[in-house]
């Protein structure tokens, strides 16, 4: 077999790597060189998965790579689905992906054939989490109509252990609509923490809180009471009408930001909540305005079910975490911006605290006018 250009690339590349000096390149030079050797690994990638498929040996790829076999594994899935869409394995092939980013566009093309094109966009924009999280959703609604709920029952499970500095670490995995509460009140707990650390000019971070506050949580002594929802389910109105039997195409049963759940859960849910409704024209919700700091508790829960149709909750609008996030005004308060869903966007902490200090430079936060 001829592997000449290979060889002869292998031999330039270990040439540059002999003269590489990081230390004597500019910031811009070595962004560039940087692009270039990202390329390289790219484009090896695609080699590595095609070759993976054929010969179908997770362990030996696992010793070949220096992986573990679960990433070994993901490759060989990886490239069997390379082999059937010419999209992700074109954009391989090319090095405009990454083999990770491939991986998660396969899983989900694996599930919904046809969901790879969409995906390659969302790579290109966005981050490897924001991907990640889409590629998630694709494969859930893909999967709802085959027992999805009664495969997540199935997989619920738990352990614990101890590390080396004799620290309890306890894993579990939950149905959604039985871990979005636990969560939401996990979560307010911590947050009610956090205020008296603050308050107490002793902080701390807002993880350390949090495991404090399923601690609390998990032995019934929490008292923080969260502002959303502990827990939403967003069902379309023809599902109810036709008896929480199933979901058909343009219909939604979910939890915005988790995904799919089963009808019956959701009867299950409804027959002991607060039920709501939504309308919405096209992608839009409709419009509001409101020129205080205060978000009607109505309108707050809309706006976290995500954009229409999709509905898929909120994510931070600058990197995509879905972790811990708050709406922000685009347009601050202080410089009259109004209380409306064009003016209001979702951050994480860390973002939302940046934005601030970007806004406070431009001089945005200074008492308007009368």
């Amino acid at each position: 077999m001829e592997v000449t250009h290979l060889d002869e690339a292998i031999e330039l590349l270990e040439k540059a790597n002999a003269d590489l000096e990081p230390e004597l390149l500019t910031g811009p030079d070595a962004r560039e060189l940087l692009g270039l050797y990202t390329r390289v690994q790219h484009l090896g990638s695609f080699g590595i998965a095609a070759l993976a498929r054929k010969i179908d040996d997770a362990p030996a790829l696992a010793r070949m790579t220096g992986t573990s076999l679960g990433k070994a594994k993901e490759t060989v899935a990886t490239g069997k689905v390379l082999g059937g869409s010419q999209e992700l394995g074109g954009a391989l092939r090319r090095g405009e992906i990454s083999l990770d980013q491939a991986s998660e566009i396969a899983r989900a093309e694996g599930s919904a054939p046809g969901a790879a094109a969409g995906l390659l966009a969302v790579a290109k924009d966005e981050t490897f989490h924001v991907l990640k999280e889409k590629a998630r959703s694709v494969k859930l609604e893909a999967e709802q109509h085959r027992d999805l709920a009664g495969r997540q029952r199935a997989a619920r499970s738990a352990r614990s252990y101890s590390d080396d500095l004799g620290m309890m670490h306890i894993h579990l995995a939950l149905q959604p609509h039985i871990g979005a509460p636990i969560v939401a009140r996990a979560e307010a707990e911590a947050a009610r923490l956090a205020r008296a650390a603050k308050k107490e000019a002793r902080p701390e971070p807002f993880e350390r809180h949090l495991a404090d506050g399923y601690a609390s949580v998990l032995a019934g002594a929490g008292t923080g009471r969260a502002k959303r929802p502990e827990l939403v389910v967003l069902v379309s109105h023809e599902v109810a009408k036709r008896g929480w039997s199933d979901v058909r195409g343009g219909e939604v049963c979910k939890i915005p930001g988790l995904g799919p759940v089963s009808p019956q859960v959701a009867k299950e849910i409804a027959g002991d909540a607060f039920l709501s409704g939504v309308i919405y024209d096209g992608k839009d919700l409709r419009q509001f305005a409101r020129w205080s700091r205060h978000i009607p508790v109505e309108v707050a829960v809309a706006l976290e079910l995500g954009d229409p149709p999709g509905f898929d909750g909120v994510a931070c609008a600058d990197c995509g975490n879905r972790f811990r996030t708050e709406f922000d005004h685009v347009e601050p308060r202080a410089a009259r911006g109004p209380t409306s869903n064009p003016n209001l966007k979702p951050r994480c902490w860390p973002c939302h605290q940046a934005k601030t200090k970007r806004d406070r430079k431009a001089g945005k936060l200074k008492p308007a006018e009368p």
